[in-house]
């Protein structure tokens, strides 16, 4: 039982287990996913190999877009009693490395394609669409989050009135994200060799595994971030700091 209880109104039980099973999980898909792209990807490069510069797709997408973008999100869980202004800059700065981690991993996808002989077409798969959506509806959030959250001077009433709709599109991003991930594991796999995916090789075995620790690790991300129980409760200095903005505004 966590130590929080009895200090809080609401109710936190097994938050502490919760959350870094998720941690876990999510070192763990890094891990795993640098294990594949080295030992049986071959490694990273740049535009000199566009093959092995396409294996930065995978490990910095596995990174950005599902390990840091969930722990933007469990943020304000996490760090529930820390005052609102320093969560926010903390948000802010968590997915603006997620935004710059997932532009040099599309930069890789797209380098690996054109440079190589003859040229792979781009945006033709699901799996390109699903997640090239899910970067799109990423930045849309990184936008409206930052203009009218962050930025001194929103009203209240448009907070109030955005908050639910960007917590939505937020999980929705998140969400995508671990579909084009399955997608792009899949799509790899019947890529490489048919054959030797359908005897359940050592390769095939360990892409069938990450799917998996994929699943779970969303599944838990989604239940500390959904629990109502596990919600940030307003402090006293979240109202000084909100009068605060709307006189600077």
């Amino acid at each position: 039982m966590d130590s929080t209880i009895g200090t809080d109104p609401r109710d936190l039980e097994g938050f502490t287990f919760f959350y870094w099973l998720a941690q876990g999980l999510g070192v763990l898909l890094v891990v795993l996913v640098g294990i594949w792209t080295t030992h049986y990807r071959g490694g990273f490069a740049w535009s000199s190999d566009p093959k092995l510069e396409f294996n930065w797709h995978p490990m910095l997408m596995t990174i950005g877009m599902i390990f840091m973008y969930a722990n933007g999100m469990m943020l304000f869980r996490y760090m529930r009693y820390h005052r609102k202004r320093q969560l926010k800059v903390f948000h802010a700065t968590c997915h603006t490395l997620t935004f710059l981690v997932t532009v040099i991993a599309l930069c890789a996808a797209f380098d690996s394609h054109n440079l190589a002989i003859p040229p792979i077409p781009n945006l033709y798969t699901l799996h390109s669409w699903i997640g090239l959506t899910a970067v799109i509806l990423f930045c849309c959030q990184f936008v409206v989050g930052f203009s009218t959250f962050l930025f001194p001077g929103a009203k209240q009433s448009l907070r109030a009135a955005l908050m639910p709709v960007h917590r939505y599109f937020g999980m929705l991003g998140f969400v995508l994200s671990i579909a084009a991930a399955l997608m792009g594991l899949l799509e790899k796999a019947i890529f490489t060799s048919v054959p030797a995916y359908q005897r359940m090789e050592g390769e095939g075995l360990l892409m069938n595994f990450i799917g998996v620790v994929l699943v779970i690790f969303a599944a838990v991300v989604i239940y500390v971030v959904s629990n109502f129980g596990y919600r940030r409760i307003p402090m006293s200095e979240d109202e000084t700091l909100l009068t605060t903005e709307s006189q600077m505004g």
